[in-house]
């Protein structure tokens, strides 16, 4: 059984490097002694495998981008130190089996390789926030794999559990592996940092790295946004990852070292593991449950029922009753719904019913949201950790009324166009959908009706709650 036998957040400032520093690096002596410290203990470790998180390299918004070549190249020529560089060999085995538990939890990985880089437009290679580190373990150490991974812009909890499958491929295995979570902190220290001042900068700092020294996993997910948002940080979400793949321990942080000098947070920390009762994955499902429930609490009744229903179906796989707070509008009348999902800004799902199916509109958002969430075949269901991300709109129909072309107006009006058993809808005010022209065209298409058919069109109006 393989084992993850030490983890380490670092920092990558290139200036540490003697090659780049070129004396200045004696200004951070502290992040410099730290990274050397760290380098002999992993050279006592004799790792098969160290994985490190970066920011640094592909980066994506809705995958985890791991390099997936038989070997990687790295150098620091952009930094005035080309004479720096590193080639290194990839454990393919336990990228296949990271990638494979990852898909297993619907999380999406992007496996690059150099015939790759060009289909993402992306650079294959160790990015500085890998090499640096690594450079100073290969002065100690050389004799190991790499699994290079560059987190994705996903929700929180989805890197923690993206963390766990890295936990679980490596004890699938008989490899002996190193973590190390690559990341700086604040880069709003100083005026003179890389993004001039900021008093929320030296608070983020102080918070995570009491966080972590006490091994408090959930005040590290939930640390201001606002806060984290100033900080203008880069390893948080390396953080994350490394968090999840230390699920079921109880956690002790020792801070080897922490500079400011440049203006960047630069934090060096070890840390030690012990088998625990509890799971903090399990506490930041509850975290993320009671947000939605709170952030929920003032909404409009259409939207608030619309994200406890799809919240209560993910929980407990059943539909919820009807709440005390509906309207009695919304339980006396019988109209068609629309739910519809964003998850930053992006759709995520989007199902309704142009008459009613239900008995009235309560029922109806409680069904549309669920089956928006889950059901909607363009997307892979929503799952718990997502919801936090998610915006909820709400459209509640009115009947249906026979029109011509002349009586449309795609601002006020949705459409739908009927030929047969075949039926095509399009809601109204749809970004990109200017013309009375462009919305029969798309509601024909999405119908699968020609438009040399003879067709029907209704109009409807919606009242959009969001």
């Amino acid at each position: 059984m393989g084992k993850i036998s030490s983890f380490y957040t670092v920092p990558h400032p290139p200036i540490v490097v003697p090659e780049v520093g070129r004396g200045e690096e004696k200004e951070i002596k502290r992040t410099y002694d730290a990274l050397n410290e760290v380098a002999d203990q992993i050279a006592n470790i004799k790792p098969d495998t160290i994985i490190i998180i970066t920011p640094h390299g592909p980066l994506f918004n809705n995958a985890v981008a791991v390099s997936a070549g038989e070997s990687i190249h790295g150098d620091l020529s952009r930094f005035r130190a080309p004479d720096v560089q590193l080639d290194l060999q990839i454990d393919v085995s336990l990228v296949e089996e990271i990638a494979e538990y990852a898909r297993e939890d619907n999380i999406l990985v992007a496996k690059v390789t150099e015939n790759d880089a060009e289909k993402y437009n992306v650079r294959y290679g160790l990015d500085h926030g890998a090499l640096i580190p690594l450079y100073f373990i290969n002065k100690k150490f050389s004799d190991y794999k790499v699994v290079h991974i560059t987190y994705g812009m996903l929700p929180k909890t989805k890197l923690y559990k993206f963390g766990m499958n890295i936990k679980k491929a490596v004890e699938d295995s008989n490899i002996n592996a190193v973590f190390i979570a690559s990341g700086d902190l604040s880069h709003k220290l100083s005026e003179d940092g890389p993004y001039g001042y900021s008093f929320y900068g030296e608070i983020f700092d102080k918070e995570i790295v009491s966080l972590l020294e006490d091994g408090n996993v959930s005040g590290v997910f939930n640390i201001d946004p606002v806060i984290v948002e100033e900080a203008a940080e880069c390893g948080l979400r390396s953080y994350y990852i490394m968090l999840g793949a230390m699920e079921g321990h109880n956690i002790k942080g020792n801070l080897l070292s922490y500079e400011g000098t440049f203006g960047v947070g630069y934090s060096v920390m070890e840390f030690k593991l012990e088998k625990g009762d509890e799971s903090a994955y399990k506490l930041l499902l509850e975290n993320v449950q009671n947000k939605i429930k709170t952030n929920m609490k003032d909404a409009d009744p259409h939207v608030r029922l619309a994200g406890e229903s799809l919240t209560h179906f993910l929980i407990n796989g059943d539909y919820m009753d009807i709440p005390p707070y509906v309207t009695d509008e919304m339980r006396n009348t019988k109209r068609g719904v629309f739910v519809t999902l964003k998850e930053l800004g992006a759709l995520r799902g989007c199902v309704g019913t142009f008459l009613p199916t239900t008995e009235n509109v309560c029922e109806e958002i409680i069904k549309n949201a669920v089956s928006a969430g889950i059901y909607d075949s363009r997307f892979l269901p929503v799952e718990i950790e997502e919801l936090e991300d998610i915006d909820f709109s709400v459209d509640v129909l009115t009947e249906p009324q026979r029109a011509s072309v002349e009586e449309l107006d795609p601002k006020k009006y949705g459409i739908i166009v009927k030929s047969g058993p075949k039926l095509g809808l399009l809601l109204p005010d749809l970004e990109g959908v200017d013309t009375v022209e462009e919305q029969v065209n798309i509601a024909l298409e999405k119908g699968g009706i020609s438009a040399d058919e003879e067709y029907t069109i209704e109009r409807f109006e919606v009242i959009r709650h969001s």
